[in-house]
């Protein structure tokens, strides 16, 4: 079976639905997106292996190599997408939908359109005759918009040794040497329901939980004020308060309420002392109103990346991008990808503005700079 063309690949990836969300009645798996792209990389001598995730049944990995021994480049990206709200749409998510100089769909940039870019600089590589010196893999994940599952088991794999890997986030083909991190907690609240017009007979969670968001705002302050790093635009941890809900009627002591966070964790700022910190506010409130506050992590936390500008692999792709590399406040796979021992950077196709937007696309006048480029990266990495 011979490698499609490029726009024919970016339209079945998008064609293929893999929705990953923590709602089940919207959740999806992967495995057709992922038997697309095992068919395009045998097609193009590479040996491949699909891994079920332990984590998430019905989601899948896949790693595809070609070459021997250790080393070489890895290509790396998700094959799922965010949900969509279909109101919101102007063109059908799952058609690639060329206008305006656009293409549009769901996961056109974020980030299925990836493995299109890769196959077809590869596949011209191959017709170039250029002959290929190190190992070259590429890596297709699950669930990177919720829970990370496909990213966090490739980390733990016994055998998978690259020396350079590429994620290709939307970027606008900069590179990307570092990001914050990300956790979501929920602030939960246990009061006593009872009739509104006795208060003392109940323990009104709603106002405990205005003084929990009073010490969340003094912890607010508190990140901002202790820990900086120049590097980012926003070179602090931020905490936002994103979700609320609590109660069922206006003459009723409200008995539960919930809150839900986002906290950005800086490279340096550990994932267990940030959870420590969010304890330590809340622990006075407890104290006052034993077991009334419960702090639970909605998914497991992801830690920071952090890269360094000296890395070669940061140098090329200066390089061939022609700009400086960044530092970014989203989060990636980047550092669980890290753990193998690699050198890492996040760089693809299409800006990160579009990600998780209706009418999600990739300006076309982008392509064909974006396609020189990954074939370029490849090419030096890998065939020269």
């Amino acid at each position: 079976m011979a490698t499609p063309t490029f726009l024919a690949m970016y339209q079945q990836l998008i064609a293929n639905p893999s929705v990953s969300a923590l709602d089940e009645s919207l959740n999806m798996s992967n495995r057709p997106v992922i038997e697309l792209l095992a068919q395009w990389c045998k097609s193009l001598g590479f040996t491949v292996e699909i891994t079920e995730l332990h984590s998430a049944p019905g989601k899948f990995n896949l790693l595809a190599k070609r070459g021997t021994g250790e080393g070489g480049l890895m290509l790396a990206g998700h094959t799922d997408t965010v949900p969509f709200d279909d109101s919101r749409w102007n063109y059908d998510p799952f058609q690639l939908k060329q206008h305006d100089n656009r293409l549009y769909g769901l996961g056109s940039i974020d980030m299925k359109g990836f493995f299109a870019f890769v196959l077809d600089a590869i596949k011209t590589l191959d017709e170039q005759g250029v002959k290929q010196t190190e190992p070259l893999l590429i890596l297709a994940t699950a669930d990177e918009e919720t829970t990370m599952a496909g990213a966090q088991q490739i980390a733990k794999h016994p055998d998978l040794k690259p020396a350079r890997c590429i994620i290709g986030e939307p970027t606008d083909m900069t590179p990307v040497y570092t990001h914050k991190g990300h956790m979501s907690s929920a602030i939960r609240i246990l009061g006593r329901s009872g009739h509104s017009s006795d208060p003392d007979r109940g323990l009104n969670a709603i106002e405990i939980m205005h003084m929990v968001i009073t010490k969340l705002l003094q912890l607010k302050e508190q990140l901002k004020n202790k820990y900086s790093l120049s590097d980012f635009a926003i070179p602090y941890p931020t905490l936002n308060l994103g979700h609320i809900h609590g109660g069922d009627n206006a003459n009723r002591i409200c008995g539960c309420c919930e809150l839900h966070i986002d906290l950005r964790p800086l490279p340096g700022l550990s994932i267990k002392e940030l959870q420590m910190l969010l304890l330590d506010a809340v622990t006075p409130i407890n104290a006052q109103y034993p077991n009334s506050v419960e702090v639970i992590d909605l998914h497991d936390p992801i830690p920071a990346f952090s890269g360094s500008t000296d890395s070669a692999l940061v140098k090329l792709a200066e390089q061939v991008a022609n700009t400086k590399a960044v530092a970014v406040n989203y989060c990636t796979e980047a550092p669980f990808i890290q753990q193998l021992g690699c050198e890492t950077i996040v760089m693809g196709p299409g800006s990160i503005e579009q990600a998780h937007q209706p009418d999600e696309f990739l300006a076309m006048e982008k392509v064909a700079p974006a396609q020189q480029q990954i074939r370029r990266l490849i090419n030096e990495l890998c065939f020269s």
